[in-house]
């Protein structure tokens, strides 16, 4: 007696895989030095990112010493591929100390 093959599972969709659903605002925090130039930078990285970026959503948090800056940039993710893609660049950002 022969044991039934089972069915073969349905390709997954990597869209259902992840736990964020595609389109959606996704907010980024940056840390780095307060420097002139810093939050320029990172509104040019998002906007290669998400050409709708709006960089008056971006929002600023001064360290207590106010040596470092807290960056929170709103994008709108379209898939894991692009967040991956914008995670690494800013995390090899010069300007750039941390990245959540």
């Amino acid at each position: 007696m022969s044991t039934p093959t089972p069915p073969e599972a349905p390709a997954t969709d990597p869209r259902k895989d992840s736990l964020i659903e595609y389109p959606s605002k996704f907010p980024i925090k940056v840390m780095g030095l307060n420097a002139d130039g810093f939050v320029t930078a990172l509104t040019h990285v998002a906007k290669q990112y998400d050409p709708e970026f709006d960089a008056s959503t971006v929002e600023l948090r001064d360290s207590k010493a106010g040596k470092y800056l807290g960056v929170t940039l709103t994008i709108t993710a379209t898939s894991r591929e692009q967040l991956d893609d914008l995670y690494r660049a800013l995390s090899s950002h010069p300007m750039v100390k941390v990245v959540l």
